[in-house]
């Protein structure tokens, strides 16, 4: 049969989905898989979760759609009122989208409107970090560091401006301890402002725990801190990108609480609606929004689904299951067993280089060589090997090339369900060691 769809890929025939049911996905030909990356860090709760399909069903009797230029609805209003509740101090106001990029997009264009209402025009550069990934719009792909993503559409990109990321296993001097390394590359978003011009810059966006590009990075201690007072120092707005690392998947229903880090705007989306709807958000500061509030009154931005009833109802419902059924004080104790798992089997493993991460959401380095930490010839295409020979096996991971440079490198993502039972994390490790010794 000739499909009519635009793949990804079209040189790939894909499996069709057909049922999906806790930790699995099943195709039509009964086969099953265990979904040990939630998609793309996305189905937090697994599949089917009876609490959010019931909350669907009940919404759907009530009201499925009603625009933003006309109607609030009860459950945009009572899912914004839950997330600032939550939120980092000082957050306040929620801008309710469909997705991830979507709301890295709303962020940028608040920063701007924002020091334009405040009477600083000249503020317009952002500043974000080498190998971060912010999404696939025009805007949030200008910010985001990978060059293997960014390179082609280049004359489309506004300008924007990079440094390094706190990246240690692959960026810490043998004489440096984590707490001067995290600083000495924190201390570049000073160097950049005072390279630019502080006055022309009006935001800094980086991911709490990187995701996709790096896989799961953490940031050292006192990194997050320093770069804070930066922001602080200079009047440049802190934008955090949770939408991979956030609701949850960390640990911590916000992956900044970690850090211990105000930002002025956060963004988040996957976790959020869990794959049952497509939801993202964007939480600004009271401050920020006063400015619009007693400016022009009028955020310049929206689209079409802004606040949709049935998204807004699937992220209450899951919120339900994280905050009120206590799911969320799960995630880190699974996430300590499967690090466990994952350094009994792969500690002395001649191929891999780190394994890093934070809650559930963890990631391995694969290398060439463990001592040189040199990374395997990008032309053997490790990732996409492994990618493939794991699905064959029933895993679906998240395995990724260019984690060095965009070129260079490459990692498994691992970003299970926080449903996920102890045998399955069993099975999950299992079936990713012997996909990648059939590939190495």
């Amino acid at each position: 049969m000739t499909s009519h769809i635009f793949p990804r890929h079209t040189k790939s025939s894909l499996p069709i989905a057909v049922k999906g049911e806790g930790s699995y996905i099943f195709d039509d030909s009964g086969k099953s898989y265990l979904d040990a990356s939630g998609g793309a860090a996305v189905s937090c709760l697994g599949h089917a979760h009876p609490t959010v399909i019931k909350a669907l069903h009940r919404q759907l009797d009530e009201l499925t759609y009603a625009h933003t230029s006309f109607f609030t609805s009860e459950q945009a209003e009572k899912l914004a009122d839950r997330l600032c509740l939550e939120a980092p101090k000082g957050i306040d106001r929620v801008y309710l989208v469909s997705g991830g990029s979507e709301a890295i997009e709303a962020a940028l264009k608040l920063a701007r409107q924002y020091y334009v209402e405040k009477g600083e025009p000249n503020r317009k550069a952002i500043i974000a970090r080498q190998q971060s990934y912010h999404g696939n719009t025009l805007g949030a792909l200008a910010a985001g560091g990978n060059k293997w993503r960014r390179d082609q559409f280049a004359p489309l990109l506004i300008d924007t401006h990079h440094i390094a990321p706190c990246f240690a296993y692959r960026g810490k001097n043998e004489s440096e301890d984590d707490f001067d390394y995290g600083q000495r590359v924190a201390n570049e978003l000073e160097h950049k402002l005072l390279e630019l011009g502080p006055e022309t810059v009006m935001a800094f966006i980086a991911e709490p725990v990187v995701g996709a590009t790096a896989g799961a990075v953490t940031a050292v201690d006192g990194y997050f801190r320093r770069i804070r007072e930066i922001c602080d120092k200079y009047g440049v707005l802190l934008i955090l990108d949770e939408v991979m690392c956030g609701m949850g998947r960390t640990g911590y229903l916000y992956a900044c609480e970690h850090d211990e880090t105000r930002p002025d705007i956060i963004c988040i989306a996957k976790g959020l609606g869990a794959g049952y709807q497509p939801i993202g958000a964007m939480l600004c500061s009271s401050a920020i929004y006063a400015v619009i509030e007693n400016g022009s009154g009028f955020f310049q931005h929206g689209h079409t689904y802004l606040g949709h009833p049935m998204a807004a109802a699937a992220a209450n419902a899951v919120l339900d299951v994280l905050i009120d059924q206590n799911l969320l004080s799960d995630v880190r104790p699974k996430g300590d067993a499967l690090e466990n798992l994952l350094h009994s089997k792969f500690n002395q493993h001649p191929h891999i280089g780190d394994i890093r991460g934070r809650g559930l959401f963890r990631a391995i380095e694969l290398v060439d060589d463990r001592d040189t930490k040199a990374p395997f010839d990008p032309e053997l295409k490790i990732a996409a090997k492994i990618k493939k020979s794991a699905q064959n096996n029933g895993l679906l991971c998240y395995p990724m090339s260019g984690t060095i440079d965009g070129k260079l490198g490459d990692h498994v993502l691992l970003a299970p369900p926080f449903v996920i039972s102890n045998n399955e994390l069993d099975e999950l490790v299992d079936k990713l060691s012997v996909t990648i010794d059939q590939v190495i």
